[in-house]
């Protein structure tokens, strides 16, 4: 517990200066690192770590993207949305060669799991910064991937601890033993609560946004139950691979994928949820 705590208190001195200067290249460079590090992750989960055919392509995608999201212009000929499609359709037929001139060395389903989860987590924390820089209120919206998961996980630890001592009901436990019915709910609770203090405190600290806290109420809902299935999900592939942790960037929390499984999940739903409904009405 001690080392978790000095672990997060140091991350927490990296994660602040980048959400306060986010609107710089910070942002971006803090995302990339994240991506990069997660992809050796999942590479060395899958086995391709020291495979240079497979690694440098996802490295070097990784790495580069958060700048074109953020820097490329939005109109003309070469947008990234146009090249965030034409990556992934290199990478996907690149692979495919890779897997057929290798005469057997790369098996397709480690391959397909690789790939499937290097663009997973990348686009997952790319979303940060898509909510960010591109959807109205993005500049606190973009905070509820963090708010909505870490709060989700906190809660639910602690609830499962109060609650459901003796483990009388599990949650899936062939996937993560330790997870409780009891604590899934308190954080579905706390984080439905949180989304609603989040808008009161936007809604103080800038008038032009009101909260629409019906919506906020429901999004807490959505992302909560996100969160949970963004980390039984990673969780599933560990197994399959039989390890522990995906890393050791954070002593006591594991690896990039470890802390933000939650985060990578409830990014994405987010992106795709503001697209449809305002959770705060800009003036």
């Amino acid at each position: 517990m001690k080392k978790r705590i000095i672990t997060a208190i140091v991350a927490l001195c990296v994660f602040v200066p980048i959400i306060i200067f986010a609107n710089t290249p910070a942002l971006p460079i803090g995302l990339a690192v994240c991506a990069v590090v997660a992809a050796y992750e999942i590479l060395k989960c899958t086995g391709f770590v020291r495979s240079i055919a497979v690694s440098v392509p996802l490295y070097l995608s990784a790495a580069a993207f958060p700048f074109l999201l953020r820097y490329l212009p939005k109109t003309g000929a070469v947008t990234w949305q146009k090249l965030a499609v034409a990556i992934l359709f290199f990478l996907v037929l690149y692979l495919f060669g890779v897997m057929i001139f290798s005469k057997g060395k790369y098996q397709i389903t480690n391959l397909a799991t690789a790939l499937l989860c290097f663009v997973y987590s990348s686009a997952g924390l790319f979303s940060i910064l898509y909510i960010h820089d591109f959807v109205p209120g993005g500049k606190y919206i973009y905070l509820l991937t963090f708010i909505g998961a870490w709060i989700t996980d906190t809660f639910a630890y602690f609830c499962g601890m109060l609650f459901g001592r003796g483990g009388k009901h599990k949650l899936i436990p062939e996937v993560s033993p330790k997870k409780t019915v009891e604590g899934s709910i308190g954080g579905i609770v706390f984080c439905m609560i949180s989304m609603v203090i989040f808008g009161l405190i936007v809604g103080k600290i800038n008038s032009d946004f009101t909260p629409n806290y019906w919506i906020l109420l429901l999004a807490g809902l959505l992302i909560s139950i996100v969160a949970q299935i963004g980390d039984l999900a990673l969780s599933v592939v560990k197994r399959h691979y039989g390890i522990k942790d995906y890393g050791f960037l954070f002593p006591g929390h594991g690896g990039v994928l470890d802390r933000f499984d939650s985060v990578i999940a409830v990014s994405l739903v987010l992106a795709g949820l503001t697209a449809f409904v305002k959770l705060f009405s800009v003036i």
